[in-house]
């Protein structure tokens, strides 16, 4: 369609077309009447199913003006690596992902790699744009060298999706200068604004890295913005984070996804990739229609999630995000569901889980107005096992839960922790304490920034009895969690016959580095005993009833890079509860002395959190 037509359809106004295609859409069906399943879903692309290709990655996935689906994938021809033969692939399905058509080649690599997609409608035109990203192939499963000779292409159907144009190299539109090492479009679906003096305009984000000649200086994201349905695209909102001498930096916003916001401003959510800030997932808003951000990415320590993408989508004034909710490894795809435009996200123990499976990247689209649709790689053995698409109501999702039960934390300014699973009063050591049932039951700290203890000295100290002889028995964890995330944790292990302290440090641009400090005994004589852990004076020490055993600390900071969480009574991945009661867990940013440690009642001095766990607030 020429761009003079098409100027004159945006005349129209973007949100009309998609008032009156909504409008269009059939109503929601009974579920009791039509006995249509809330939750359904099936393989889509798998290598043993789907011949000439070793491995399938990527998805991405948009709905037509026409209500077809079209599902893209990275086709990889030679094994699983990023940077060999890869051709993008596709496949339709006009029913509502109830059945799909055969694979189709979009665009086949012949050698390179054709990755990367980031498909979407113009609503006005019906057209379907998609960005992608090439670069030279390799016969190995190894990463493309860096600087990578990566560079932006589009390609559109106007047959939903049958017919596909001949790419277009977007490099002198998209690809300044300085963006000349890594460069990658999505990979996900982009966006139309509906609201606003911009309706109509298409965006979809990008990352990307400087290269100075001897080693990568920057790492960029930026939304890519089109105000003549493709025809023309220029970047425009850009957030740059300087990589220090020592290969540290901030944060890497990568593989961003958009959601637009009922106020017409646009969410843009990002995975965040080894920077010293906190979290695996960043943030940042556009007011002015993808032109600039209001400010910098800023991480959410607080929303559990590895390393990974993930895939946006507005259900009205409800935004779901589609991640995995295990915050080391890629496992348990999860929909997790923000009220207020992205400023806060349920909590994992409040999202509704897709599988328990090993999952990866994903990506969500409207379906109807009963239904979404989420495709996502997933298996039983690793999440690159096969790419799965999911159908589900929103009924399915969990529903939105009220406040949890709290107990008080007697820290200067701090809220109350949440009580989870229905932890329990029960007598303490003097007073009142709570009691665990090691199925769900924990305490939450909600997350402050005085929480993290970074390089400094600390104590930690609680009281504890339970009788369990099997299974991993957390008392308390600060940080993130796995072999390489910043953390501190005290946990009983009955089954090996001790009680252990633990911390792993990041220190500059070295590997990680753990130090620990175990007992003799496993303490589960259901008798009250007293456990503290000690950072400071170049030691790592663990007291228990007043004995003390030592060992080398590790310098470095206890919480960087990693989601942050602070839970009593639970492992930071919910795989793991304790058996029995905890009472007074105290922490100190400094190191205690002997003596401060051997009394019951400390100095309330640099205290970072002090929970008395006597009492619970707004149980049921």
């Amino acid at each position: 369609m020429p761009s003079r037509l098409r100027t004159r359809l945006r005349a129209v106004g973007v949100g009309l077309v998609a008032a009156a295609a909504l409008a269009a859409l059939p109503a929601p069906a009974a579920h009791a009447a039509s006995g249509a399943p809330e939750f359904e879903q099936q393989v889509l692309f798998k290598a043993a199913q789907d011949p000439g290709y070793a491995c399938f990655r990527i998805p991405a996935v948009v709905r037509t003006t026409a209500g077809t689906l079209l599902a893209f994938a990275e086709g990889r021809r030679l094994n699983c690596g990023d940077a060999a033969d890869i051709d993008i692939v596709l496949k339709r399905s006009t029913d509502g992902g109830r059945t799909w058509g055969p694979l189709r080649v979009v665009t086949a690599g012949g050698g390179d790699t054709h990755g990367n997609p980031a498909p979407v409608v113009d609503r006005e035109t019906g057209r379907v744009l998609l960005a992608e990203t090439y670069n030279t192939g390799r016969t190995d499963s190894a990463s493309c060298s860096v600087p990578c000779d990566r560079t932006p292409h589009l390609q559109y159907s106007d047959d939903d999706g049958l017919t596909w144009s001949a790419p277009r190299d977007l490099s002198d539109e998209i690809l300044p200068a300085d963006w000349n090492s890594w460069y990658a479009t999505g990979p996900v679906h982009g966006i139309q604004l509906t609201r606003g003096k911009h309706a109509g305009r298409l965006v979809f984000g990008v990352n990307t890295e400087t290269w100075d000649g001897s080693r990568v200086t920057a790492n960029h994201a930026a939304l890519i913005v089109s105000d003549d349905g493709g025809d023309h695209w220029r970047a425009g909102a850009t957030d740059s984070w300087p990589i220090a001498d020592d290969g540290t930096f901030r944060q890497k916003p990568s593989e961003l996804t958009l959601a637009e916001r009922l106020d017409g401003s646009v969410l843009v959510s990002g995975r965040e990739q080894d920077g010293t800030d906190l979290g695996h997932r960043t943030q940042a808003v556009s007011r002015d229609g993808g032109d600039s951000f209001t400010g910098p990415f800023r991480d959410l320590p607080d929303l559990y999630a590895p390393q990974v993408q993930g895939s946006m989508l507005r259900l009205g004034d409800r935004i779901l995000l589609a991640c995995p909710g295990d915050p080391d490894r890629r496992r348990t795809m999860m929909i997790r569901s923000s009220y207020d435009g992205g400023r806060t996200w349920d909590s994992v123990d409040r999202g509704t889980v897709v599988t328990t499976h090993w999952s990866g990247y994903s990506d969500l689209t409207r379906i109807d107005r009963d239904a979404v649709g989420l495709m996502y790689e997933g298996g039983a053995v690793d999440a690159r096992d096969e790419i799965r698409f999911a159908r589900f109501t929103e009924d399915w999702l969990r529903p939105r839960r009220g406040p949890d039960p709290t107990t008080p934390d007697l820290a200067r300014h701090a809220r109350p922790a949440a009580v989870l699973g229905g932890a329990a009063e029960t007598k303490g050591v003097a007073g009142g304490a709570l009691e665990f049932d090691g199925v769900d039951d924990a305490v939450r700290l909600p997350y402050s920034d005085r929480l993290p203890l970074g390089t400094k000295d600390f104590t930690a100290a609680l009281w504890f009895r339970y009788t369990a002889t099997t299974g991993e028995q957390p008392l308390l964890w600060m940080g993130g969690i796995g072999t390489t995330q910043p953390q501190v944790w005290l946990r009983a292990e009955p089954a090996n016959d001790r009680v252990q302290g633990l911390i792993t440090v990041r220190d500059g641009a070295a590997a990680p580095r753990s130090a620990s400090v175990r007992t003799t005994g496993a303490y589960n004589d259901g008798q009250w005993h007293r456990l503290a852990l000690r950072r400071g004076g170049g030691r790592l020490t663990l007291f228990i009833d007043g004995t003390s055993i030592g060992t080398a600390d590790v310098p470095g900071s206890v919480s960087r890079n990693s989601p942050f969480g602070v839970h009593i009574g639970q492992r930071m991945d919910s795989r793991a509860f304790f058996t029995g009661a905890i009472d007074d867990v105290h922490v100190w940013d400094r190191a205690l002395s002997d003596e401060e440690i051997a009394g019951r009642d400390a100095s309330v001095k640099d205290t970072v959190l002090w929970l008395p766990m006597d009492h619970v607030r707004g149980s049921h």
